[in-house]
């Protein structure tokens, strides 16, 4: 699950571990190399390319999915490409996401209730496909992607609370629990990017705003201006004191950019930049300025889910960085992709955990992290 409250909780099935998700890895790494042409470094399109190839090595030809992470993971990956192919005008990979998403929009196997078309058993796996939909969409122009996408985003919608903690979206579906913060940053997101996918739309825009009213009166957003994994599950509904993942900081920044971009309202740049500060400056998410997941002491600590969290946040902090004058985030983006450029990068173009280095292992969430970072340095953003 996308959510990490308890990191034990509705384990997705498709999280390895043990002694077979270390052996998949070591047969990855060994058996792959990557193709085209040396890259120049950060900031270089063939930079990206190459760390998308090798994040290729973990697809899998037969579910469309990449292999060793769990399922949100592969809808993350999804949308790294499709932003691959809005970044640089591509297509290469196009072919390959049509595969993913005609083969896994069949239901699930562990949430069969859900019907399919990437309805899970969790409100936040739904929404990072669902905004890969829309990523796929604005690259392509095929709406049967668009469509998807607004068929999520009433699943999600459907289990907005209206009994306790005065609204918000519930994480855990089948036991209607949880209100956390990466799902309602994810359906912020969402439907504010309909919004402004979709000419003369009202819908969307009235959706985006009553989620960010909710999400701003919550108190998750807490007193150092960073943003706790969710609220108590009493009758308090208050900030949970939970680990602040730099995911929670990243989506909601693309959230607030969207919204700023539907209403024309600069006010939510301005929030968006209090949080994006209190992350850059703060001690433990950004020792010597290179992004940290500090809830976790170890990698380990961090699978199945946490090891994709920094790239997340990068993405936002790019979409944020792009519209504002003198691109006040370049430099500190930069740094974080030089530094794992020439630290945690091998010989293949995997990228390991810490962007410090050194080099540890490959998996899907370490390799799309490293995608979501390197294609933060490309323009657009």
């Amino acid at each position: 699950m996308g959510s990490v409250q308890g990191q034990g909780q509705a384990s997705s099935v498709f999280a390895l571990r043990g002694s077979l998700y270390s052996a998949l890895c070591s047969i990855l790494l060994s058996l792959t190399a990557v193709r085209g042409v040396a890259a120049a470094g950060p900031g270089d399109a063939d930079t990206v390319h190459a760390a998308i190839e090798a994040m290729n090595a973990f697809y899998n030809d037969t579910t469309g999915l990449w292999d060793t992470g769990p399922w949100w993971h592969s809808g993350v990956a999804l949308r790294a490409i499709a932003e691959y192919t809005l970044a640089t005008g591509s297509d290469e990979y196009m072919d390959m996401a049509a595969f993913t998403v005609t083969t896994q929009r069949a239901p699930l196997d562990w949430w069969p209730e859900g019907g399919g078309d990437f309805r899970a058993d969790s409100t936040d796996d739904t929404g990072w496909w669902a905004l890969a939909l829309a990523s796929l969409y604005q690259a392509s122009g095929n709406s049967t992607y668009l469509d998807l996408a607004k068929e999520d985003e009433a699943y999600m919608y459907s289990y907005w609370n209206t009994t306790t903690c005065d609204g918000g979206l519930i994480w855990n579906i089948p036991n209607r629990t949880y209100h956390n913060a990466i799902s309602n940053e994810l359906y912020l997101e969402l439907t504010a990017t309909l919004h402004n996918l979709i000419p003369g739309d009202t819908y969307y825009l009235g959706q985006a705003m009553q989620e960010w009213e909710w999400f701003n009166a919550t108190g998750m957003i807490n007193s150092e201006g960073l943003i706790n994994d969710g609220l108590t599950e009493d009758s308090s509904c208050v900030n949970n004191g939970q680990p602040v993942w730099s995911y929670n900081q990243g989506v909601i920044l693309a959230g607030l950019v969207q919204l700023s971009t539907a209403t024309g309202d600069a006010s939510y740049l301005n929030t968006a930049q209090k949080i994006a500060d209190a992350v850059v400056n703060d001690a433990s998410l950004s020792p010597n300025g290179i992004l940290t997941e500090s809830a976790c002491a170890t990698a380990d600590e961090c699978e199945p889910n946490g090891t994709a969290f920094k790239g997340i946040f990068m993405r936002g902090l790019a979409k944020l960085d792009a519209v504002l004058d003198g691109h006040p985030y370049q430099t500190y983006i930069q740094n974080n992709a030089q530094s794992a450029y020439d630290n945690a990068r091998n010989g293949t173009d995997f990228y390991g955990f810490a962007w410090q280095g050194p080099f540890d292992t490959g998996t899907i969430g370490r390799q799309e992290s490293a995608v979501d970072l390197l294609l933060s340095t490309l323009s657009p953003n």
